[in-house]
């Protein structure tokens, strides 16, 4: 009687690049497995492999002996191991005169060079060299290759027949990936967040996410803490080493799972006022109101809503009269909720359904969560109230960046990606993956709109401390309690630069800062929204302005009943751009006249601006 007898060889695991493709992220190197076929020893030899192959390799006598008296096929001694160890055992073997019943199989074995790097987007991958997490799961088919095998004919001992020696079928490596995570900015991101997670006493972590609102490119995207990834499943931090043999084997999972947990994306959270710029957004969009209509809405310290009075956060002090681009740099609650209350639950519905948020982005890397909003017919006044000042409802951090890119790059949806390329392993053919943009949730000019405020709250609003000498940024802060009455509070803050041709959509969020520094996301996160773009832009080489062009400031003319020819002219002299849309192909600027302008007449803006002409 004779049988089969397969091993198998693994392939070689595909490597991750990162955005630029020379810097590696993931790779995979040669080692070798040790088998037995214990049929194959003979019997005066089997306790002098089993000495030796439990010294050279630090395992226990017994357990080897065992496997190599075992009426059975084959197995497995030890997996993983390098090859100077596998060559002294073959030194051994030749000195010794065994040459068969012990097998040496090339196999590999996983490695990340830059150890805690983006851990929990690359994520790691099990002994069977399968991915398990993050990036390494996620695109599992592409990158683990085929197995290939080694064929041999044995007698029912386990004995080879015959001379036609064995079959050998190469395995086939997996595909390599590039990613869109950029090595460098990731490392910025990474040191600024484990700052500002250390000095604010962050008892809940935090994470940033870098996006490139043109194409959907996430260019960082970091979690704090993170882990080792050559070490997934070993304590991470000083104290947990010194508890780690004290620990339960399920406390040990549960805190684990926990830090490899992608916060940006499997984390849903309030995300407080950064989400009046979606309120905004629409409000602008639906025509509801402008960016500069002096005294338009007035702040008494809160407003009444169905009986219910919702406080502004300063209600002491209230902010009186103001336009809405002074409601945003001052954060003011009232205003939007008025905003909202003029939208209406299904026209704000609409709104949050355009801007991707009530449905998971799509981004490729498992484990997202979905928003959580009322039912849209369970939302009365109070609750449509606080939906528009960011309360009562959750998101992820990615679900906000995505939306907010909608707003940075001209009001079109864009679907967010981690892997750009894939390079087959074979024919080195290089694929590129699509850029997804979807549909258009706002017109440009709402967009351009919203942009300037933007940056009028980095420039003089809440959100000062992002400021970054050279650079048009603009942005916008965000406070807001971690579930209801946990006295815990997540403090964010949103920037996007530069405000002329934005780059870079950032979202820092920081958990339950308890530091000296406080929670409000205007002193905590845009600081450390300030550090990022400080280094990032100008690696991203975002050309710098000048200084006197960001400070000088001019204020916008009255051009109303002005003809087309005179209000061009005299927004050039005062170094502005005229915008205006008239349906027909021939224009007539001499005979068409001005009826509305924004900005008004009298308000300061900065030189270069637009200026929106009906």
């Amino acid at each position: 009687m004779q049988q089969t007898l397969d091993r198998s060889i693994n392939p070689k695991r595909g490597t991750i690049y990162d955005a630029t493709g020379k810097n590696i992220l993931a790779i995979s190197s040669s080692v070798e497995t040790v088998t037995v076929n214990p049929g194959n020893i003979k019997k005066e030899d089997k306790e002098k492999v089993a000495k030796k192959l439990s010294e050279l390799f630090e395992l226990d006598y017994e357990t080897v002996l065992k496997k190599v008296t075992k009426r059975s096929s084959i197995e497995t001694i030890i997996k993983k191991v390098d090859k100077e160890k596998t060559d002294e055992l073959r030194r051994w073997m030749e000195e010794n005169n065994i040459l068969t019943g012990i097998n040496i199989d090339e196999d590999t074995k996983r490695y990340y060079p830059n150890s805690n790097l983006a851990s929990q987007v690359i994520g790691f991958c099990g002994t069977d060299n399968q991915g398990l997490d993050g990036i390494e799961a996620k695109y599992d088919e592409e990158l683990k290759g085929e197995k290939g095998s080694i064929r041999r004919q044995t007698d029912a001992k386990g004995g080879e027949i015959g001379e036609e020696g064995e079959n050998y079928i190469p395995a086939v490596d997996g595909n390599d990936l590039v990613l869109t995570i950029d090595l460098n900015i990731q490392s910025i991101v990474e040191k600024y967040l484990e700052e500002a997670c250390i000095d604010n006493k962050c008892t809940d972590g935090g994470n940033v996410v870098v996006m490139n609102p043109q194409n959907g490119d996430i260019l960082a995207m970091a979690t704090y803490p993170s882990y080792n990834l050559n070490e997934p499943f070993e304590a991470y931090t000083d104290e947990l080493k010194q508890n780690w043999e004290n620990m339960s084997q399920q406390d040990k999972t549960l805190t684990l799972q926990g830090v490899w947990r992608n916060k940006a994306i499997a984390d849903t959270y309030e995300p407080g006022s950064v989400f009046k710029l979606i309120t905004a957004s629409a409000a602008l969009e639906e025509k509801i109101t402008d960016t500069d209509n002096e005294g338009e809405f007035s702040c008494n310290g809160g407003i009444e809503v169905a009986g219910v009075r919702i406080k502004c956060w300063r209600y002491y002090r209230p902010h009186g009269q103001e336009s809405l681009r002074q409601a945003l740099m001052n954060s003011c609650n009232p205003v939007f909720i008025g905003l909202g209350q003029k939208l209406g639950v299904d026209t704000y519905y609409k709104y949050l359904e355009k801007f991707k948020l009530l449905e998971i982005t799509g981004i490729d890397l498992p484990g997202e969560a979905g928003s959580i909003f009322l039912k849209q017919d369970k939302v009365g006044p109070v609750e449509l109230a606080t939906i528009s000042f960011g309360q009562r409802f959750e998101i992820t951090p990615i679900q906000l960046v995505t939306a907010v890119s909608a707003i940075a790059n001209g009001g079109t949806s864009i679907k967010p990606r981690v892997v750009k390329q894939i390079i087959n392993s074979e024919t080195n053919e290089i694929t590129n993956l699509p850029v997804e943009k979807e549909q258009t949730v706002i017109s440009k000019e709402t967009s351009e709109k919203v942009l300037s405020m933007m940056e009028s709250v980095v420039s003089e609003g809440t959100g000062k401390n992002a400021k970054v000498a050279g650079y048009r940024i603009g942005g916008k802060t965000g406070t807001s309690e971690d579930g209801v009455n946990t006295n815990k509070y997540v403090t964010s803050f949103l920037g996007v630069a530069p405000i002329d041709n934005p780059q870079v959509v950032l979202l820092v969020t920081l958990y339950n800062p308890t530091g000296e520094g406080g929670h409000q996301g205007g002193g905590v996160a845009a600081p450390v929204g300030g550090q990022i773009l400080s280094e990032v832009l100008p690696y991203l080489e975002v050309n710098k302005v000048e200084e006197n062009e960001i400070v000088e400031e001019v204020q916008a003319p009255d051009v109303l009943g002005k003809s087309l020819v005179e209000a061009e002219k005299i927004l050039k002299e005062n170094g502005l751009e005229a915008v205006y849309e008239i349906e027909g192909e021939e224009i007539d600027k001499e005979n068409t006249y001005i009826k509305e302008q924004t900005p008004k007449a009298g308000i300061k803006v900065n030189k270069g601006s637009k200026m929106y002409l009906k």
